[in-house]
């Protein structure tokens, strides 16, 4: 029986997250392997709701409010989508995980990031991703993007907040990617060269799994 395998792409808003992770579902589908791609908040139809009111722009949520939202997901996406597809053998890909709230909710609004990590670490009962991809934008990258933003401004609550809680979110993803157990990939560049880097990291885990089969 094939091994689950757990990857996740994270990274701030319009980093190329969604167009890899479709790219390398259809790539691990051409090797024969089942694939789920995901996402959060949501992922399940408790915590599909619960997105609409996070990104809802007529919501106002305080930060701490927000913060118990995001793992209330969290945990009903674990328990009811995430182990499941793993225990069956199957690629989950999630376009976000605990690294997204640790930036947004902990350095973005300034909560105690030990409070976001043991948050965190309770609503996914310990789980750890076997791969987690932190895209990172270079700053003069981002800064163009931010100057787009402007003009798009509007689509979602967390999108309309201003550039200064984005800067934060985007400084906190560098220092993030450095922690232990993080694949840094740079943004940046072409989306072909760093699809090709993420299959180099994710055929290396999977022949790490059949080796150990």
């Amino acid at each position: 029986m094939k091994k689950g395998l757990f990857i996740v792409l994270e990274g701030p808003d319009r980093s190329g997250k969604s167009t890899q992770a479709a790219l390398l579902k259809t790539w691990l589908e051409g090797l024969g392997r089942e694939v789920l791609v995901t996402r959060e908040p949501g992922g399940t139809y408790l915590s599909e709701k619960i997105r609409r009111i996070l990104l809802d722009p007529k919501s106002r949520i305080e930060p701490m409010t927000e913060l118990f939202l995001y793992e209330t997901s969290r945990i009903k996406h674990t328990l009811e989508k995430i182990i499941p597809a793993l225990k069956a053998g199957k690629v989950l890909i999630s376009d976000r995980y605990t690294l997204s709230t640790t930036a947004y909710q902990g350095y973005g609004r300034g909560l105690p990031l030990k409070t976001v990590e043991t948050l965190n670490s309770i609503a996914t009962l310990g789980l750890k991703p076997h791969l987690t991809v932190v895209m990172d934008i270079p700053d003069s990258v981002f800064a163009r993007r931010e100057r787009e933003d402007e003009k798009l401004r509007g689509a979602d609550r967390i999108e309309r907040e201003p550039g200064s809680f984005r800067r934060r979110v985007n400084r906190a993803y560098k220092l993030l990617a450095r922690r232990p157990g993080m694949t840094r990939i740079d943004a940046g560049r072409p989306v072909e060269e760093i699809q090709a880097e993420i299959r180099a990291r994710v055929a290396r885990i999977l022949k790490r799994q059949k080796g150990e089969r």
